[in-house]
């Protein structure tokens, strides 16, 4: 097995950090008012149901990206901090290294392929 570059890693991560924290942010800033504020409606039943649905569907999804990406943000600081401590690209269920092609694929992968599905079943 070859060694991994954790200099490049490094860098991979403190990009896609950099991109997560700023998606995050955009989300923020588009809702830093009630939906009804954004709305522009005068008060809520000004706007049709269907209107106040869709607006409502949107807000959800923009909610929920939001927390995948504040997931993300996680796994990618401690993937930081695994870099930090020597045991980056180990996976943590066989102590084995986990193959490049998989970290270049997901940086801030835990686990071997193999582990990881035999997770998800």
């Amino acid at each position: 097995m070859s060694a991994i570059d954790t200099d490049h890693f490094r860098e991979v991560l403190l990009a896609e950090r950099k991109r997560v924290v700023a998606a995050i942010q955009n989300l923020h800033d588009d809702h830093d008012k009630s939906l009804y504020e954004e709305s522009g409606e005068e008060t809520a039943f000004d706007n049709h149901i269907a209107d106040t649905a869709t607006e409502t569907y949107d807000r959800e999804l923009d909610y929920t990206l939001e927390e995948n990406s504040e997931h993300v943000l996680a796994e990618i600081d401690a993937a930081l901090k695994r870099i930090e401590d020597g045991t980056y690209g180990t996976c943590t269920n066989r102590g084995e290294q986990i193959p490049v092609e998989r970290l270049e694929a997901l940086p801030w992968a835990t686990l071997c392929i193999d582990c990881q599905r035999e997770r998800e079943r």
